[in-house]
């Protein structure tokens, strides 16, 4: 089962959920935790493990041959993320800026755009006991995640049976990273705090898993703040909020040390049990 553990905004809490969720259920059951936030991945900051394997990961990128090219210039037509233009007598090639999608390179009627590789970033796989975490890290000039993103992913499914149960951490927003991290997912669990900026971006992020088809929840995290407005909203949405996680100055501080929460606040002890049974509940079950 993949459980993508997403939300509209950032700093909601999903690398707190996804890292304390993970553990808590490899307790008990063989669980691969991945941090899909590959612009910053922070989940290794509160597992500590032994490394495994790491590679470097690569997209592909044309380059130009200007021995055969006629500068007809249809590479420009057909390139959607303007990574190739025609400039004069010279074709220029935006590295950064392309999406590995070929169609440059398969439509050149000269064929003077072959594909070459060029890294994007880097896999670490670390194990904890019963707890696989797999890292992806983006090279810092590198515009676009989402390539890495589904690789990582791609990893996850060719190392691991689909009777082994995955987290993904996935990145903040409702872009294409999120898509990416989503689209495949048996269950999104949505984070979000209960403030105005919270209940905005919740809605975005329903709104895009609502799009996708996906099976979706909600956790309420700094349960105590703010109002009551997001489990009204549930609630008219018939949207399931599974579990609270309390607003505390104890969970803060205990965060900031690099700690897990559930093994020091019965309160998180609580709410991860609920998350995990619920998951459990649900395997096995369809995307609807």
């Amino acid at each position: 089962m993949k459980i993508a553990i997403a939300s509209g905004k950032g700093g909601t809490g999903k690398t707190t959920l996804s890292t304390n969720l993970a553990t808590f259920m490899a307790e008990t059951t063989p669980v691969v935790l991945a941090d899909l936030d590959v612009e910053e991945p922070n989940s290794g900051l509160f597992l500590q493990g032994e490394l495994h394997h790491e590679e470097p990961k690569f997209k592909m990128i044309p380059k130009w041959e200007e021995e055969n090219c006629t500068l007809c210039g249809n590479c420009q037509e057909v390139c959607n993320s303007n990574a190739v233009l025609k400039i004069g007598d010279a074709i220029m090639v935006f590295p950064e800026l392309g999406h590995s999608c070929y169609a440059c390179s398969e439509l050149c009627p000269t064929s003077s755009l072959p594909m070459q590789p060029k890294q994007m970033g880097e896999l670490k796989h670390f194990k904890i006991g019963n707890l696989n975490f797999i890292e992806s890290r983006l090279v810092i000039s590198e515009e676009h995640s989402s390539p890495l993103i589904k690789q990582t992913i791609d990893f996850v499914d060719e190392q691991f049976p689909p009777e082994t149960i995955k987290i993904f951490d996935a990145p903040p927003g409702t872009s294409c990273p999120v898509i990416e991290a989503t689209k495949d997912a048996d269950l999104v669990i949505l984070v979000t705090e209960p403030t105005p900026f919270g209940l905005h971006d919740l809605k975005l992020a329903v709104e895009t898993v609502r799009q996708l088809g996906k099976k979706f929840v909600v956790v309420l995290n700094r349960d105590g703040i703010g109002d009551d407005k997001v489990p009204q909203y549930c609630e008219e949405e018939s949207i399931d909020l599974i579990a609270r996680i309390p607003n505390s100055r104890l969970i803060a501080e205990t965060y900031a040390a690099g700690k897990l929460l559930y093994r020091e606040i019965p309160e998180v002890m609580v709410a991860v049990k609920d998350i995990a049974n619920f998951i459990h509940s649900q395997a096995g079950g369809s995307n609807s």
